[in-house]
């Protein structure tokens, strides 16, 4: 499985670089244009701060004043966010370990597809915790938009949304990937499945067939003693 743990190593570690990006992207919500007939300053915020530019491209950012001002889901996306990016560096590191091509460590098949495969847990973690949040910060922007009674300014899903799904997907595929492929690997009764196959050979046995003794003394008639 050497070469399927590798690709399913890559994609989780493809996932996990993208959920940091997301997680440091300004535009998580970008204010909308929608029934605007002229605009003259765009609004984009994150989990951590929010920013306006005008028509020029200046732009000008500041951090959240209060923690405890923000709304709740802000609040827990920011904490899911930041528990998904350490528990995505502990399933890389977990499952570099358990590669077959990695001779480090234990060289034990078996404990190297373990140890592979709880890296792959921790990733499916990892993506879970990173499209929860993801998903609940676009639910709250898309109830607020369609909502004719919210007074304040309205915003559409900006593009750190959609590289956040993208990281998480890929890191729940190389997760998943991870997970069945060590269970092949070490098979349905926890040992290590392989295939033995004797060598063929040309020269078949050859059997012979010794004749048994035989009472030579029947062969002569009693006339040939004296």
């Amino acid at each position: 499985m050497s070469a399927g743990d590798t690709v399913s190593f890559l994609l989780g570690m493809v996932g996990w670089v993208l959920t940091g990006v997301c997680l440091g992207h300004h535009q998580w919500k970008v204010s909308t244009l929608d029934g605007s007939v002229i605009t003259t300053s765009t609004i984009y915020e994150n989990l951590w701060m929010s920013c306006a530019s005008d028509s020029t491209g200046v732009y000008n950012c500041r951090d959240f004043l209060s923690l405890f001002g923000l709304s709740d889901y802000v609040r827990a996306s920011q904490a899911l966010m930041i528990i998904s990016i350490i528990l995505g560096f502990f399933a890389a590191i977990i499952t570099l370990f358990g590669l077959q091509c990695i001779q480090f460590g234990t060289s034990d098949p078996v404990a190297k597809a373990r140890i592979a495969s709880g890296g792959g847990a921790l990733f499916i973690v990892a993506a879970l915790t990173a499209m929860v949040p993801v998903s609940w910060y676009a639910f709250n922007i898309t109830r607020q938009f369609y909502d004719v009674l919210y007074p304040g300014t309205k915003f559409e899903l900006g593009p750190a949304l959609y590289i956040g799904w993208a990281g998480g997907a890929l890191q729940l595929i190389g997760g998943i990937c991870l997970c069945l492929a060590c269970k092949r690997a070490t098979g349905a009764t926890g040992e290590y499945a392989y295939k033995y196959r004797a060598p063929r050979s040309s020269l078949r046995p050859v059997s012979r067939n010794y004749p048994s003794e035989v009472d030579n003394s029947s062969n002569y008639g009693k006339n040939a003693y004296v």
